[in-house]
């Protein structure tokens, strides 16, 4: 049976995905479930296994191309199935009949594309099954046709190295100036002393990320518009507590989210944390673990960094930056004495909130963090 393996939907919103890299070589078998290839969208990366065992017969999208969802990737010849396979978080295939030689199938992306760049496709050879025209044909033709008025492009010299924009960074780039333009961005910082959670942490595998999260849920609970979203119809207030917590990858970042952080004890969180932290870096996380954030943390003191002004994760209206816990000589009780402190950002759209709300909360998350009786959330 061939089947056709699909760009799958990974996401409410998002509609379409770019292949990273195929793991298996065209001509090859491969087993069920099996990691396939890698896709990335702006929301997530993950491996797709293979939805059954059987020979990868095509690859009609090559590496480092974008497609929307629906796309076929490739064709794998497989045992006969008796019904259409569908894996969540995967590809999803479908029973097919080879096209007769000639048919002249295009798909809608390759007309589109045809249309843009006034190719016409009767000029063009079809690789695909029965002579179709896939989109790398397309590409191929245009690329030859401007061979002989390429684009001026500036010269490299020795001294420089161009490090090739993937899809991740270029969707950072696309997502951050939307979101500068979006929302009307202000920053407040506070200084908290982590002097009761340092003390607590002793003897315990615990960093200090869940204490963070726990204190944030707490202070949303007394101010719910941090948990909100600008819309035309208004404010829209979130119920629902989901924290997001930022991910540094190898060549970008991703956001998965913590869902109910205000009702999970800090062990949970700790290895929530731990566990979407370590499926993001392998490309494992689910499109669901990263959707539906109403509010985002980025431990940026991780990498020693004292002070930041982050970027809102649209589209909600704050993050909360945290930086890195330091001892540094305080005043206490009219007495100078030395304490684990840190430096805690808030970036805040204009547009929802003043800046005395976003300071209450502010205080919230500072008295919490310096008072809280961490026992009882243990």
């Amino acid at each position: 049976m061939a089947v056709d393996i699909l760009m799958p939907q990974l996401g409410e919103s998002v509609a379409e995905g770019t292949i990273v890299k195929w793991l298996v070589a065209q001509g090859s078998s491969i087993e069920r479930d099996q990691p396939l290839l890698e896709i990335e969208t702006d929301k997530v990366a993950l491996e797709i296994p293979s939805p059954a065992s059987g020979i990868l017969t095509e690859i009609l999208v090559q590496e480092g191309e974008t497609v929307p969802v629906g796309t076929v990737l490739g064709r794998l010849d497989a045992p006969p199935a008796t019904e259409i396979i569908s894996r969540v978080g995967g590809a999803v295939v479908r029973q097919i009949e080879l096209e007769p030689s000639g048919s002249g199938h295009i798909s809608p992306l390759v007309k589109k594309l045809a249309k843009e760049y006034g190719v016409d496709l009767s000029q063009v050879t079809g690789t695909g099954s029965g002579g179709r025209i896939t989109k790398k044909d397309l590409l191929d033709f245009i690329a030859k046709r401007e061979v002989a008025s390429p684009p001026q492009q500036e010269p490299s010299t020795p001294n420089e190295e161009i490090l090739p924009l993937t899809s991740m960074r270029k969707t950072i780039a696309d997502r951050m100036v939307a979101s500068r333009k979006t929302s009307a961005h202000v920053t407040t910082f506070f200084e908290a002393d982590f002097s009761m959670i340092t003390k607590f942490r002793q003897g315990r595998t615990l960093t200090y990320l869940p204490f963070v999260i726990k204190a944030v849920a707490g202070a949303i609970k007394q101010f719910p518009i941090l948990n909100a979203s600008w819309e035309d119809r208004g404010i829209v207030i979130k119920k629902d507590i989901h924290i997001g917590i930022a991910v540094a990858l190898e060549d970008g970042l991703l956001v998965p989210v913590i869902r109910h952080a205000d009702r999970k004890r800090l062990m949970e969180l700790a290895q929530e944390v731990h566990d979407l932290a370590e499926r993001a870096r392998t490309k494992r996380l689910a499109p669901e673990d990263v959707q539906g954030g109403t509010f985002t943390i980025t431990n940026h003191g991780g990498f020693g960094s004292l002070f930041s002004t982050p970027i809102i994760h649209q589209p909600q209206v704050a993050i909360l930056g945290v930086g890195a816990v330091q001892k540094r000589a305080v005043v206490v009780d009219e007495a100078i004495g030395i304490r684990p402190m840190a430096y805690l950002s808030l970036s805040f759209d204009h547009r929802v909130l003043d800046g005395a709300t976003a300071d209450q909360f502010m205080g919230k998350v500072k008295d919490i963090l310096e008072h809280a009786d961490w026992e009882k959330w243990v």
